[in-house]
């Protein structure tokens, strides 16, 4: 446990090619946090059917036409969160057994820009008052979750890094 606790850490320091396996595959337990968000927020969803209906009502309130269209966004929106997390978890597994420099930079990017935009959640919703507020408590813990995924990432990324370079050392 000790050892996965400095492999997550991007401040220790990796000397071993096995402590940068180790450190390298910390940006796919990112990968894999991510997905399990997913299947989590998707469950949430799916089993309260309640909020749905009423962020479908909240959007068709202005638009009465729009409502079919509101509705089958909401079942868009479900489908495309479950490919999302399934997605999520194939390239956390591919991570895993072939730490690659893309991968984590794309996630990083990924999860930087999710932390930019829950981050500006409750400005939006304070300028459009008609639709429904996302609880605070829900934009914290989305917020740690990806201040965590980010320190695993910039971690894996340290770890494919020392890797690399220590393989082409013992290539020599």
């Amino acid at each position: 446990m000790t050892d996965w606790i400095k492999a997550f850490n991007p401040g220790s320091p990796i000397t071993t090619e096995a402590e940068a396996e180790s450190a390298a595959r910390a940006s796919a337990v990112a990968m894999f946090i991510g997905a399990l968000v997913g299947v989590v927020s998707l469950a949430w969803a799916v089993a309260n059917p309640a909020e749905l209906q009423a962020a479908v009502d909240a959007a068709s309130a202005a638009n009465p036409a729009g409502a079919a269209s509101a509705a089958a966004s909401v079942q868009i929106g479900l489908w495309t969160a479950g490919g999302f997390a399934a997605l999520q978890l194939i390239l956390g597994v591919v991570q895993w057994r072939n730490p690659g420099k893309m991968l984590a930079i794309l996630f990083m990017v990924l999860v930087i820009f999710g932390i930019v935009s829950t981050a500006a959640t409750p400005l939006i919703a304070s300028a459009m008052p008609n639709i429904p507020a996302t609880p605070i408590w829900q934009i914290a813990l989305s917020l740690i979750v990806m201040v965590v995924q980010l320190i695993l990432l910039i971690a894996g990324l340290r770890g494919i890094g020392r890797l690399d370079r220590l393989q082409m050392e013992s290539a020599r």
